[in-house]
């Protein structure tokens, strides 16, 4: 076995846009938000509010989140596929690594499901499931042209959006009416049931965009060019995006609904997704400022999908309930709000001690 040590040069920010969008969700399975939203202290309950999900049309941060994950995984994938290149592998072979990759996303997504029902259930609706989808358009169109991929995130945003406008079925013909619109229709249908989640699997058509667009990103911070004209088309593209997806929403022409995945959302939070991109790279690969910092995150999003199993399948609650007695016995005075605070916030810094933990012992889980 041959080692190169040649490697594409690494853009640190992608690593660090990844491991905070992953260090969220791990602060999210902790409980601590939660905590937060029934505070009595005004800036606290109203930062808890934020890390949530919008109830229906509006857009809160925490929506946001998993548009980040799925862009940030469009962004590496030029990098992965140049390195593999480069390492001497055909493109035969890293087309058939990125089929059996979008498998195991499904089969891992699927599996999350089958653990909490306790029976198989068929959706699209959790990061994994979808990305299985998104990944996978986005891996295979990644050498067409810029007009071609811009072109098809576009003809599929305009296609679900006439599609819910348009959708005949009586009773699911009202488009922007939670659990009376195609994606309802869709969930009941795939999953055989009369009512299912307002959460649509249809979302995994509308959100490729985002893992496009993140290919797109990707290609520019590849190439040879100075880095100020990068970050310049990227925050071009991001006010674009912010601008349409904002527009949409408040000409009432296609509501911000994070739930169904609806255009202006894709448009909205994929404009956040490509700012902060351009704001990360300014600040870590340009700047080289937050060195240290940045790192702390990459620690976690070194091992993204670990830890996103490791607090799916409910090891965050096991932590819980580990570490609560010893929180109580020292912190019980403080009341049981901040003791539950510092609970959450102690199974949250455990999640990154074990992700420091196998990053020290070089052990990273790739598939």
């Amino acid at each position: 076995m041959q080692h190169n040590n040649h490697s594409i040069t690494r853009i640190q920010s992608v690593d660090f846009f990844r491991g905070i969008t992953m260090f969220l969700l791990a602060g999210e399975a902790s409980g601590l938000y939660e905590h937060l939203r029934v505070s009595d202290w005004g800036l606290v309950k109203a930062l808890g509010q934020q890390l949530d999900h919008h109830e229906w049309h509006g857009l809160y941060f925490w929506d946001l989140i998993q548009p980040f994950f799925m862009f940030i995984v469009g962004v590496s994938i030029p990098f992965a596929v140049a390195n593999r290149i480069k390492a001497g592998q055909s493109i035969q072979t890293i087309t058939k690594h990125a089929f059996k990759r979008s498998f195991l996303l499904l089969f891992f997504g699927w599996g999350l499901y089958f653990v909490h029902a306790g029976h198989l259930v068929f959706r699209f609706q959790n990061v994994l499931a979808q990305l299985s989808v998104t990944y996978l358009v986005a891996f295979l169109i990644r050498d067409k042209s810029f007009q071609f991929q811009l072109g098809l995130s576009l003809l599929l945003l305009l296609g679900i959006d006439l599609a819910y406008r348009y959708f005949p079925v009586e009773g699911f013909n009202h488009p922007w009416v939670a659990f009376e619109n195609l994606g309802a229709w869709f969930n009941n249908t795939i999953e055989g049931v009369e009512k299912a989640s307002i959460w649509s699997s249809l979302n995994a058509v509308s959100t490729t965009a985002h893992t496009i667009w993140g290919v797109l990103c990707g290609k520019l911070l590849m190439q040879e060019k100075p880095a100020i004209e990068k970050i310049q088309t990227l925050v071009l593209a991001a006010i674009a995006c912010l601008l349409l997806g904002y527009s949409l929403d408040l000409l009432d022409i296609t509501p911000i609904i994070k739930k169904i995945a609806t255009s202006s959302f894709v448009f909205a939070s994929g404009g956040w997704a490509i700012l902060v991109l351009a704001f990360s790279y300014w600040l870590i690969d340009v700047k080289h400022a937050f060195t240290k910092g940045a790192k702390f995150f990459m620690i976690v999003g070194s091992n993204s999908l670990f830890i996103y199993l490791f607090f799916s399948v409910g090891a965050a609650d096991l932590l819980q309930h580990i570490l609560e007695p010893f929180v109580k016995l020292l912190f019980a005075w403080t009341g049981e709000l901040v003791t539950q605070i510092l609970t959450s916030s102690s199974v949250w810094l455990a999640m990154w001690g074990i992700c420091y933990w196998l990053y020290q012992k070089k052990l990273f889980f790739k598939f």
